[in-house]
C-alpha cells in the first residue's frame, strides 16, 4: 500500500487499521466514509502515530478519537 497518494483507499485502509490498532468498541463511531481526501495529510499523521506505538493511555485514546472527530467531513 502506498501511503504517499492521496485516495479513497488509502483513507479507508488507514482508518480500519487505527480501528484495529485503538480497539474501537463502536465501529460505527468512526467509518472511513466519514473522512474525505481533503484531511488526507492529517489522517496520515494520526495513523503514523497510532501504528508506532504499543499501547495507548486512556487520554491518548480519547485524544485520538477527538482528533479524528475533528477531522470528519461536515
Amino acid at each position: 500500500m502506498n501511503l504517499k497518494e492521496k485516495s479513497t483507499e488509502n483513507v479507508e485502509f488507514m482508518i480500519e487499521k487505527i480501528k484495529d490498532k485503538l480497539k474501537v468498541l463502536n465501529l460505527g463511531a468512526i467509518k472511513p466514509s466519514h473522512f474525505d481526501e481533503n484531511m488526507y495529510e492529517e489522517l496520515k499523521d494520526i495513523y503514523e502515530l497510532v501504528m508506532k506505538k504499543n499501547s495507548f493511555s486512556p487520554n491518548e485514546m480519547q485524544a485520538i478519537v477527538e482528533e479524528l472527530g475533528s477531522l470528519r467531513k461536515q
